[in-house]
């Protein structure tokens, strides 16, 4: 675990207000995006294999669908990095502002939703298999992430877990 704070740290220019991250989180964020990328590509635009599901769904629909989850994409990915790498704080805290008063990992939900948008275009049933596994792995270390939270801010992070979801946004405060 020493050696994943480390690495995290590097990558971050020892920002000691962030509290760290899986060592294998980038790497596996990069490594499941280009083989979904490439299943998507190859199974919607050439094999053709899974996207039955097209016939009976309009694409008027899908893309429309689609379109809407992207931009919910981009909104959960870019509010989290934005709040979480702008600004750089005196002391590290618990973030309770902005997305993180609605979910507790807005940047892996931001990315777990561009999957799905991604899937609402050609209704791939690979894709959508590959989107449960890519889920998996986001619950993964999203819990082991947390772990060091509690490590590090102990209750203040526990009462955070209690108030705010992991992944499904509150939609009252």
């Amino acid at each position: 675990m020493e050696k994943g704070k480390n690495l995290s740290k590097k990558l971050h220019k020892n920002r000691d207000d962030l509290a760290g991250e899986h060592v294998f989180g980038d790497a596996g964020q990069i490594i499941l995006l280009f083989l979904f990328l490439i299943v998507w590509i190859a199974d919607s635009f050439f094999l053709q294999y899974s996207i039955f599901l097209t016939e009976y769904i309009p694409s008027s629909i899908r893309n429309i669908l689609a379109v809407i989850v992207l931009l919910f994409s981009a909104y959960f990915a870019r509010s989290g990095l934005k709040i979480v790498f702008d600004e750089v704080r005196e002391k590290a805290h618990v973030i309770r502002k902005g997305v993180f008063s609605r979910v507790r990992h807005p940047v892996y939900l931001g990315a777990i939703l561009l999957y799905l948008g991604l899937f609402l275009f050609s209704l791939s049933i690979i894709t959508l298999v590959l989107w449960f596994i890519i889920i998996g792995f986001y619950y993964y270390i999203s819990v082991y992430e947390e772990r060091i939270l509690v490590e590090k801010f102990d209750k203040e992070y526990q009462e955070y877990m209690n108030d705010v979801p992991m992944f499904i946004p509150k939609l009252r405060r």
